[in-house]
Formats: C-alpha cells, structure tokens, sequence
C-alpha cells in the first residue's frame, strides 16, 4: 500500500436513502396501537438514526416501558408491510447521485467503505439487497448489536474490525447522532444537509454539504491525500 488504510462510513436513512414516508407511517400506526396521540412529521424525523427502542422512548416518555416494547414490534411489522406493498428501492429510493459516488469512492485506492445505521440487521439487508449496495461495503455496523447512536460503539467496532485507525476515518451522515457518535470515537464526520436534521443541528461536523456530488471534493478536502 501506498498509504495508510482509510475508512469511510455511512449513515443509512436520510443519507443514502430516503425512507422518510414509511418511517412516518410506520410510526403514526405504532401510537394508533398503543391508543397514543401520534407524533408529527417533524419529531418522528428527529429522531430518525436512534435504535427504535430508544426512539419509542424519546417520543413516549409517558408510555410504560412494556407499551414501548410493543410499539417496537407494531412498528415493525407495519414498516415492513409498506415496504413489501411497493419494494423496498420504490419504498426508501437512492438519494440523487448516491450510486455514482459510491461507485467513484469504491476505486479510490486503499480506501474502504461501511455502514452504521440504526437500521437492525433484517431491515438493512432488505435495502441492501432491493438496491444491490452490498457490492461497495466491507463492513456494516446495526442496532442489533450496539447502543444507539450516538454512543461511539459502532464506529468503534468498525474501526476495530478494519484495522483502520480513527485518524484516517470519516463518518457522513444526516442527524446530530451521527455528528456526536463520530467525536465520540475520534472520527471526523461530515454532515448532509438533505436529510432529517436540520443544518443548526450539525454543529458538530467538520463539515457540511448540500448535494452528494459535493461528497468527494469534501472528503478530499477534509482528509487531505485521501486517494
């Protein structure tokens, strides 16, 4: 190698995809069920990249923690029928010009990609597959076996299981979550504007951009002789 091995790691919803529709959905007929006021658009996407425990109770506080168990399991089951309804590439389609910088990112040389997303591993590997995206990443980090964002124990398990160190890591992502668990493991971290948060609440970013063409001249810019 030339250089020393480097990691770029994505967030899934609200950054490669955007599933916004279905999660909103899935999360009004979760408080249906519970006989619970749903909450509105704007404070379901907040809290989009936090494991569905953890969102159960940010959204719920009131709610008794086995009424949270439930609503997890509702809210399952009702993401993954709209899912099934029309696919899960029409249902969480591609962000404009996701494919062609992964595509980019994947030939850069010593370079590697991953994932962290909230998503479990069931959910993940329905996307991957509906979108053929299994082909650009190494390494995939899930809410199955993690804290939720933003504790550092995804980044950190991906950096472990690498071999990349911090310094030469970078984590993309939409929501503070992601921008707070990248400074937590010592990764820099870039946000994006396109998705659920708002560009107040990526204070933490290295840096922010608008459109994912903007991606690889941030990356370049930010990590210096990237390539």
């Amino acid at each position: 190698m030339s250089g020393p091995l480097k990691l770029i790691i994505f967030d899934v919803d609200g950054t490669l995809v955007d599933s916004q529709n279905d999660i909103v959905a899935a999360m009004s007929h979760a408080f249906c069920k519970a006989d619970l006021v749903a909450p509105s658009k704007s404070q379901v996407l907040s809290i989009v990249g936090l494991s569905l425990d953890h969102a159960m109770r940010t959204l719920a506080p009131y709610a008794h923690a086995e009424t949270h168990v439930e609503m997890v399991e509702w809210y399952k089951e009702a993401y993954t029928q709209l899912r099934s309804q029309s696919g899960a590439a029409q249902s969480s389609p591609l962000y404009p010009g996701a494919l062609r910088v992964l595509k980019e990112l994947q030939n850069w040389p010593e370079t590697l990609l991953g994932i962290a997303t909230g998503k479990s591993r069931r959910g993940l590997d329905k996307l991957m597959q509906a979108h053929d995206l299994y082909q650009y990443f190494i390494n995939t980090q899930v809410s199955d076996h993690h804290p939720s964002k933003p504790h550092p124990a995804m980044l950190l398990a991906a950096l472990e299981e690498t071999g990349v160190e911090a310094e030469h890591a970078v984590m993309i992502g939409d929501t503070s979550f992601d921008m707070d668990m990248a400074k937590a493991a010592g990764i820099r971290a870039i946000g994006v504007t396109w998705g659920y948060h708002s560009v107040e609440k990526l204070h933490a970013a290295d840096t922010v951009i608008d459109r994912f063409d903007d991606l690889t001249n941030a990356l370049e810019h930010l990590m210096g002789n990237f390539k």
